[in-house]
């Protein structure tokens, strides 16, 4: 579809064409800076950065996981732990008597390495490290679903991000037109401003010399007066206008900051948008939000009702223990006697917890279908914002054939009127009031043309064409 823009030749006749000073923006850079430094459009692609991470988490819960573990107590109220010998003493002196060394060699060493060993659990400093690693081999379909609902959930912000795009495209445009048109109307009224100045002028000297009275100078000033008040007020909403704009397109501030383009013509006969709902549901992008929602609403129910289901766990581990009675003192790590290893297969499976599984299914499934409604009524939205802009479009190419009616009479009368004047039948005064019909009809037929290029906007939107 054609998305050029010319210059009204009904708007441009008498026009002074401004200056440009500062810095220059078009309408294409301002839709391009706006695609890349809208606020908006940033919080969009943190978004989709945050959803794309989901779905990167999702895929580490189906990996092992590792964790290391160290642990230091100190037990306060305990005395130091000394080897027992009293069992190799007592062997040593039966062995004497019996000349028996079995007792002292091997029995009352192990019942001394026995005792030792118990008394190890009243060492004041107890420490440990671990590695444990553990594997969930089933757990009801979670991972699995949470991966697709991560999936889901990236999609919707892909989608988020592609309609937040048009919708800043449609702002900045939006905000664009309007400002051309305050600019041209200060022209416009600049204008009319210096030509009511000469008809005030010429009012003052017609009754200075008795050819004109004081109300034709009353009349005259009441009229500057107003196109001055005018032309302040336009100044102010035009800053306001151009704030908006840096503002829609993510930019700070600048008084100095200039936009340069024109309005879409009308006369371009532009097609008419495709207003099929069979068309359109394809291309609104709510729409396609609200399925991938729906789809999410629907995982979630079977991740909730995972809660009936058993959990497998393999978990395997190493752990080594230090106790002694300072801080200070280690023993040297053996891989046989200092290390415990093991591995351990666990399965969990809930058999009441109040009902919660249950109601959290439910409220899953009363998601779902609130997602639903939501959608449907969507559809009905559409409808009725698609009626609703076409009859925005209508009345707005009526104003236009108005508009247009009004500037082509007045542009006639302005001519019959400078033709009058020049065979010295009409009077100057007449001749500038002609003009100043002139000027206002066209700037009444600009600001038609700006609703029509809002309206026009307005179904490119509602029809998923923008």
């Amino acid at each position: 579809m054609s998305r050029n823009y010319v210059i009204l030749s009904a708007i441009a006749i008498g026009l002074v064409a401004p200056t440009w000073a500062g810095t220059v923006y078009t309408r294409e850079d301002a839709v391009k800076i706006a695609l890349e430094k809208s606020t908006e459009i940033q919080s969009a692609k943190e978004d989709l950065v945050s959803t794309t991470s989901k779905v990167e988490g999702g895929y580490g819960a189906a990996y092992p996981s590792i964790d290391l573990n160290a642990t230091v107590t100190r037990i306060f109220g305990l005395n130091d732990v000394e080897k027992v010998t009293k069992m190799s003493e007592a062997a040593n002196q039966m062995d004497a008597a019996t000349n028996e060394p079995y007792a002292a060699t091997v029995v009352a060493p192990a019942l001394d390495g026995f005792f030792s060993d118990m008394a190890k659990q009243g060492y004041r400093w107890q420490s440990s490290v671990g590695l444990t690693a553990t594997q969930i081999l089933y757990s009801g379909g979670k991972v699995g679903t949470g991966i697709e609902i991560a999936k889901s959930a990236k999609h919707v912000s892909e989608i988020a991000l592609d309609n937040k795009k048009a919708e800043v495209r449609y702002n900045v445009e939006k905000a664009f037109n309007q400002l051309i048109f305050m600019d041209s109307s200060i022209v416009i009224l600049e204008e009319s401003i210096k030509l009511t100045q000469s008809h005030v002028d010429l009012a003052v000297n017609n009754q200075k010399s008795g050819l004109g009275t004081e109300l034709d100078v009353i009349r005259a000033q009441l009229q500057l007066d107003e196109l001055k008040s005018s032309l302040e007020k336009n100044n102010k909403t035009r800053v306001v206008a151009r704030n908006n704009l840096l503002l829609t397109m993510g930019l700070p501030f600048e008084a100095d900051v200039q936009f340069k383009g024109t309005l879409r013509s009308p006369e371009e006969n532009l097609p008419l948008p495709d207003t099929s709902m069979a068309n359109v549901k394809k291309r609104r992008k709510e729409l396609a939000q609200l399925e991938e929602s729906e789809k999410i609403q629907s995982k979630t129910i079977d991740l909730e009702k995972s809660g009936y289901r058993p959990n497998v766990v393999l978990i395997g581990g190493l752990k080594y223990a230090n106790n002694q009675n300072t801080i200070k003192d280690w023993d040297a790590p053996d891989w046989d006697k200092n290390i415990n290893k093991y591995i351990t297969l666990n399965a969990t499976m809930n058999l009441f917890n109040g009902m919660q599984t249950r109601e959290k299914v439910t409220q899953a499934k009363s998601s779902l279908r609130s997602t639903q409604i939501q959608k449907e009524s969507a559809e009905r939205g559409f409808r009725l914002q698609i009626e609703s802009c076409m009859n925005d479009l209508n009345d707005a190419e009526q104003q236009l054939g108005i508009k247009k009616r009004s500037v082509e009479l007045a542009q006639r009368n302005q001519e019959l009127t400078e033709a009058s004047y020049t065979l010295g039948k009409e009077t100057q005064i007449n001749l500038l009031e002609a003009t100043m019909k002139l000027r206002n009809a066209k700037l009444n037929y600009m600001e038609a043309v700006l609703n029509w290029n809002n309206a026009y906007n307005a179904l490119l939107q509602a029809t998923g064409e923008y």
